[in-house]
């Protein structure tokens, strides 16, 4: 058996801090998913993605079975539209384990390849000024 190490391979987010530390930077969402982007402004290391669906989405079984699927379109072509040096959390939804395999995939590709508004995400909190 050989192991070849593709030259595009996205990296893998595992840790919590790592999740929370992307929640900070710009969100797209989707159909399908919600895509979490974080710029490390580290061009020259691999891009790494993460994966998460919640509670609310369904039981266990159907919450893998949506990780999986997710993971799977990752491999297979949205790697490649990722860029180096950025952190990619996808959230999924429900809707992925209905959809057909190939609409998933565009649509991850798609969501990953779109560049972001020009709207810098704010933390929420008010300024405390009353309109």
């Amino acid at each position: 058996m050989t192991t070849r190490k593709y030259e595009h391979t996205a990296g893998r987010l595992k840790s919590r801090p790592e999740f929370l530390r992307v929640r900070e930077g710009e969100r797209r969402k989707g159909r399908y998913f919600m895509l979490e982007v974080l710029d490390r402004n580290a061009p020259e290391n691999t891009p790494r993605a993460g994966f998460t669906v919640t509670k609310k989405q369904g039981n266990a079984v159907e919450r893998n079975r949506m990780r999986r699927r997710l993971k799977e379109a990752v491999r297979l072509t949205a790697q490649f539209a990722m860029q180096p040096g950025h952190d990619y959390v996808i959230v999924g939804h429900r809707e992925i384990l209905a959809a057909p395999f190939d609409e998933l995939t565009n649509a991850l590709v798609t969501r990953i390849a779109s560049r972001p508004n020009s709207k810098v995400r704010t933390s929420g909190k008010s300024d405390g000024k009353k309109p």
